[in-house]
């Protein structure tokens, strides 16, 4: 492991806020309000975790996670679902 080592962080929209957390490293989150803080309170979330695992004598996790996105295949089912899954959207806002 060294400084250069890069942690995937997941970033998720949380209500008013964000949220991440990284695969490799189980337990360590952080919370803000911008992506750019929840960035930034991560890597310190990260650097905190390791530094608890030490004191521990326990080893810090290597990153191994990957990354990737997939595409829907524009299909008949595909389209109905998006389609059904709108007009939920629209009915519950309606209801409100």
């Amino acid at each position: 492991l060294d400084l250069d080592s890069l942690y995937l962080i997941i970033i998720e929209k949380a209500g008013a806020n964000y949220s991440a957390f990284a695969p490799d490293i189980p337990g360590c989150v952080a919370t803000g309000h911008t992506i750019a803080e929840t960035e930034r309170l991560m890597r310190e979330a990260i650097e905190f975790h390791f530094e608890g695992l030490v004191e521990e004598g326990q080893p810090i996790p290597e990153p191994s996670a990957l990354t990737g996105y997939v595409t829907l295949e524009d299909t008949a089912a595909n389209r109905a679902i998006i389609r059904g899954r709108r007009k939920k959207t629209s009915l519950a806002s309606a209801a409100r």
